[in-house]
């Protein structure tokens, strides 16, 4: 499978700030930073840029932010060709408060949008997109975008964006092989100038195998987390991704290590990955919101309970 166009991005620091609001100490994003370095990761997306008129800092770590000066402090001195990526959210940011690339440690900027705000998206990625940065823009909850809003949004994308890549992404896990395919092709269709990528959630232990579908339809750009981490059942494994291609200039050795350093203690902190709560919401291509507020409960392992509580019945 080596295809020396395909980029790998790591959203550990970003998607697993989800699960602790952003609240990794400066070290830990070192170490990962170091790692993924090592590594020959492409890019690592430390957090989200958002606007602190919007969102305490007082309840959220550095990572919801990401001030120039906290990613400085996380990076400088490590020898690195790994690009920083950041995040924005429509509706969260200040575009003004972002500098342009040229005075900025961070390399892209992604832009998280719903298909009802691509217009949105656009104007922001276009903006990024003039300061100098390479952007993305990630479709969300793409499981729940109907066929004919995800083609006007796909051919608005490609005629009037600067984004240099188009995600699609897996919010809920609740995608299958097929699917993927489906989706990968018709982005492929109608994105004749830009880059697809793949962004999959493991609510049914699928991320990876459909990160490997989306490469095989010819997704350039995929992304993966240390150790799977990220919200409620996280992220496709950044070690399997790397396993599974064969770019030299990948080294899956300086992961192993951050996990056995880093990861297995964080587990015993924090939970994340394959629960049955979560492969629920995935199988009814529901947000994981519910399955999280049922772990942080005293009926944490009442999946039954909870299944009937999505479909509104009892099935016997």
């Amino acid at each position: 499978m080596f295809r020396e166009k395909i980029k790998v991005l790591d959203c550990t620091i970003r998607d697993g700030g989800l699960i602790n609001n952003h609240g990794f100490e400066f070290k830990f994003v070192r170490a990962v930073y170091k790692a993924l370095s090592d590594a020959g990761v492409d890019y690592m997306e430390i957090g989200y840029k958002n606007s602190k008129r919007l969102f305490s800092s007082k309840e959220f770590g550095a990572w919801k932010f990401c001030d120039d000066a906290d990613i400085r402090k996380a990076i400088d001195g490590i020898e690195s060709n790994t690009k920083i990526s950041v995040m924005v959210d429509v509706d969260r940011v200040d575009p003004e408060d972002i500098l342009p690339r040229k005075d900025s440690p961070a390399h892209m900027i992604r832009v998280a949008s719903y298909i009802k705000d691509i217009d949105k998206a656009i104007h922001l990625v276009n903006h990024f997109a003039d300061k100098g940065y390479e952007t993305t823009v990630n479709i969300m909850a793409i499981s729940k975008a109907l066929d004919n809003e995800l083609t006007e949004a796909l051919q608005q994308l490609e005629s009037e964006s600067k984004a240099k890549v188009i995600y699609i992404v897996d919010s809920f896990g609740s995608l299958y092989q097929e699917t993927t395919e489906f989706l990968i092709k018709k982005a492929k269709n109608i994105l004749k100038t830009k880059e697809v990528g793949m962004h999959a959630h493991n609510n049914q232990q699928l991320a990876f195998g459909n990160t490997i579908e989306a490469i095989i339809h010819d997704a350039n750009y995929v992304d993966g987390t240390i150790y799977g981490l990220g919200r409620a059942a996280g992220n496709c494994p950044l070690e399997l991704l790397l396993g599974f291609l064969k770019n030299p200039k990948f080294d899956i050795r300086p992961i192993l290590d951050v996990i056995s350093k880093e990861f297995i203690p964080l587990r015993e902190k924090i939970e994340w990955g394959y629960i049955i709560p979560y492969a629920i919401t995935g199988i009814l291509d529901e947000h994981p919101r519910a399955a999280m507020a049922l772990r942080n409960s005293d009926k944490k392992e009442n999946y039954r309970e909870f299944y009937e509580s999505l479909v509104g019945e009892d099935e016997e």
